[in-house]
């Protein structure tokens, strides 16, 4: 198993961002336009949306709807209002994560502070559903009625998942089923990007169930691709340690024949020496195996349900973001 990159191909990376580009930007410019007085919200702000490039889940919106036969260029705003209603709960899950930094960069929480992130994260959150509001008011009632409860009852069962997540902080006795329970529930912001695509596509009810379902299974395998890259990546796995729940490989780690050393690791102060150490650790562990057969599971269960849609070069694509999760994990 080689170190695996966190953009799974470029040429995957290369449509997520031309199907994400007009709502990011359209965001962009809406939340610049807003009269904030505080010089410190404004400023953070900007600091967050200066690499605010692509949308994965904007990204996945597009090609569920276009696979139902929509025009991409009608759904702006909607895509728009979603993309800030991510980026709303990324700077809060950062608070409530203490996450100084991501990915090499520091977050906002970790450049401003936490007051200044909530505030931050409370300014998309009201952005995000204004605009949401007022970009299905030309729907039928009975559209608008499917979008308004698809965001209220998916968005919610995401912030469920960090509820329930708090209570496995900095164990080490968690039950890697528990922890795959709360990892499916963060997945339905994958499932409410590709069931909205489809609602305001045009899409039939079985189409918009098909999507709906294939979004929970490739939010789930993309997670669980994030959890092995936070096993390579030191800062990460330190971050992930000392504030945050065990990554799901060292959990099923945990459950192995190599329980004992990697509790001997995490019983005592993190060294870097420690840290490769679980590394290897994981990758030895034959429990390993079993979550990537059970990702390999996910993924035939996701084409499965493939030849149901009928627009031949969504159904490619999707395959191809499908297997691409496992890609540098076998």
């Amino acid at each position: 198993m080689s170190s695996p990159s966190r953009a799974s191909s470029e040429e995957i990376l290369k449509i997520l961002k031309q199907k994400s580009r007009r709502s990011v930007g359209f965001a962009k410019k809406e939340l610049l336009a807003e009269k904030i007085e505080s010089g410190n919200i404004r400023e953070a702000m900007k600091y967050y949306l200066s690499t605010w490039k692509f949308s994965t889940h904007q990204g996945l919106f597009g090609i569920a709807y276009e696979s139902v036969r929509g025009n991409l260029s009608e759904a702006v705003e909607v895509q728009a209002a979603m993309a800030m209603l991510t980026a709303a709960i990324d700077v809060h899950d950062d608070v409530i994560d203490t996450s100084q930094t991501k990915h090499g960069r520091q977050t906002v929480f970790g450049k401003y502070g936490q007051e200044v992130a909530v505030l931050l994260g409370d300014a998309f959150f009201v952005t995000g559903f204004t605009l949401l509001g007022r970009s299905i008011t030309n729907l039928s009632p009975e559209k608008a009625r499917q979008v308004i409860e698809t965001v209220k009852r998916l968005m919610f069962e995401v912030g469920t998942a960090h509820a329930l997540e708090l209570n496995l902080k900095k164990r080490t006795n968690v039950h890697p089923a528990e922890y795959m329970r709360i990892l499916r529930m963060k997945a339905a912001g994958t499932e409410t990007s590709m069931k909205l695509g489809a609602i305001l596509g045009g899409g039939t009810m079985h189409e918009t169930t098909v999507l709906a379902k294939y979004g929970r299974i490739l939010g789930l395998l993309a997670t669980l691709r994030e959890e092995f890259i936070d096993v390579y990546e030191a800062e990460e796995l330190r971050q992930r340690i000392e504030n945050e729940c065990l990554p799901a490989p060292v959990l099923y780690a945990l459950q192995g024949e190599t329980s004992r050393d990697m509790k001997a690791i995490l019983d005592k102060p993190l060294t870097d020496s420690g840290l490769s150490r679980i590394l290897d650790l994981v990758l030895r562990s034959s429990e390993t195996e079993k979550l990537i057969d059970a990702m390999k599971i996910m993924i035939l269960n996701g084409l499965r349900l493939l030849p149901q849609l009928k627009n031949e070069d969504s159904r490619e694509l999707l395959s191809v973001l499908l297997k691409a999760s496992l890609e540098d994990l076998e």
